[in-house]
């Protein structure tokens, strides 16, 4: 009996510690955050991709396309300035957990992974997107472009909470499985990406 108690208390212990360091976490990012637009732009960003591939007329899809320009150069450049800013960030603070329990971002860097490098992952995966540099139609350019800002905040969400908060997240916002996302951004992003949260 006395060994279930202990359990219990430890469990209870464990659940209190990884809630404190979801708080301090989300705070860091969210402080990170504040002086971009870069969720008000995804959203804006996903809402007239949406529209645009639901778009019967080939002229009207082109215009909604156009339309997003500023908004995808805006995006690209707020993302680099943040992965530039976090990236002056000193670890621990900067460690996400690869699994969800306290303390072991002290205990060994291994089990964690860098956020810093991860935003700097996905600001040059969005640049590449909003650049087009393989010369993709519209059509797939959205999809890409999708799929490098659903896995920018899958990284957002797993570094505050966990990989199947993140996960969970996404396909409830997004309808977008995380293995999705992973095959709709571009080779060089996924590949860069499972260097980081893999290593």
């Amino acid at each position: 009996m006395e060994f279930l108690t202990l359990l219990i208390v430890l469990a209870i212990v464990i659940q209190w510690l990884n809630l404190q360091g979801q708080r301090k976490r989300t705070a860091l990012l969210a402080e990170q955050l504040r002086p971009y637009q870069i969720e008000k732009l995804m959203s804006q960003l996903t809402t007239a991709y949406m529209r645009a591939l639901g778009e019967s007329d080939p002229e009207r899809q082109q215009q909604i396309w156009q339309l997003q320009e500023q908004a995808e150069q805006q995006i690209a450049a707020d993302f680099q300035h943040l992965a530039l800013e976090f990236a002056k960030l000193p670890p621990p603070a900067t460690r996400g957990l690869k699994l969800a329990l306290p303390f072991l971002d002290q205990l060994s860097p291994k089990v964690c992974f860098d956020m810093r490098r991860l935003l700097e992952v996905h600001a040059q995966g969005i640049e590449r997107a909003v650049d087009n540099r393989e010369g993709l139609s519209d059509k797939a350019r959205s999809f890409r472009m999708m799929g490098e800002m659903f896995l920018m905040q899958h990284s957002c969400h797993w570094f505050c909470r966990s990989k199947t908060i993140a996960s969970a997240r996404m396909l409830a916002q997004h309808q977008t499985r995380y293995e999705q996302a992973l095959d709709a951004v571009s080779p060089e992003t996924r590949q860069a990406y499972l260097a980081v949260v893999q290593d």
